[in-house]
């Protein structure tokens, strides 16, 4: 069974007389242990695709299944809960509570989880090349740091699916290959790992590049 079937997804905005449409009948599978690349230019849907697949966003026609369990059109609180036990997410803002440091908003996602473990903070600090900036707040962070910390946050559970909007996108060349090697460890692991990027060197190393222009998707 696939961890993760998108049929047909459209999603359209309105602003006054004029209709965009982010998503044109997008269908997209993800089986288990897979490393996937979303690639486009900026405009093309990436983002809108992303929070529809994890119900953080609704599509306006089609529907996803997140391991044989529907997740469009369900009370949020259905939504919630199927995220919580699959998704680990990284969006582009709205990651992190501001009143908390880096260490503790790592360690906030696994106790909510019930897995709360000091060494794997410390692990997946050093994972995102935050080790010095582990107790700075969310207000004493650059924009690249904080990008890394949620996506420490996003790692903290070991999702089984992990979604990601543009994971390296501010990182040096050494801390994007030491994540990358955790991307595809997660693979042999089994678990499931969709992320959109701009990154060529990313992007090589993933099982499947998926390209996405204008809200259509075209496979490699």
């Amino acid at each position: 069974m696939a961890t993760v079937v998108a049929h047909e997804l459209y999603r359209f905005f309105h602003k006054g007389e004029d209709e965009t449409f982010a998503l044109r009948g997008v269908s997209l599978c993800l089986p288990p242990g897979e490393f996937v690349a979303l690639v486009g230019p900026s405009g093309s849907g990436k983002s809108t695709l992303l929070s529809c697949l994890t119900g953080l966003d609704e599509p306006d026609g089609g529907h996803v299944t997140v391991n044989g369990n529907r997740l469009t059109r369900r009370p949020e609180a259905v939504r919630a809960r199927i995220r919580a036990t699959n998704f680990g997410i990284l969006l582009q803002s709205g990651n992190l509570f501001p009143h908390l440091n880096v260490a503790q908003n790592i360690h906030f996602q696994m106790t909510l989880a019930g897995k709360a473990d000091d060494a794997r903070v410390e692990q997946l600090v050093e994972l995102v090349g935050l080790r010095q900036r582990a107790h700075a707040f969310t207000t004493q962070l650059s924009g690249g740091e904080t990008a890394r910390a949620a996506l420490a946050v996003a790692l903290a559970v070991n999702p089984p699916i992990l979604v990601a909007d543009e994971p390296t996108a501010e990182v040096d060349a050494d801390t994007e290959a030491r994540l990358i090697d955790h991307f595809e460890t997660r693979c042999r692991a089994g678990l499931t790992t969709l992320l959109a990027t701009h990154s060529a060197a990313l992007a090589q190393r993933a099982n499947r590049i998926v390209r996405l222009h204008d809200g259509r998707l075209d496979y490699e």
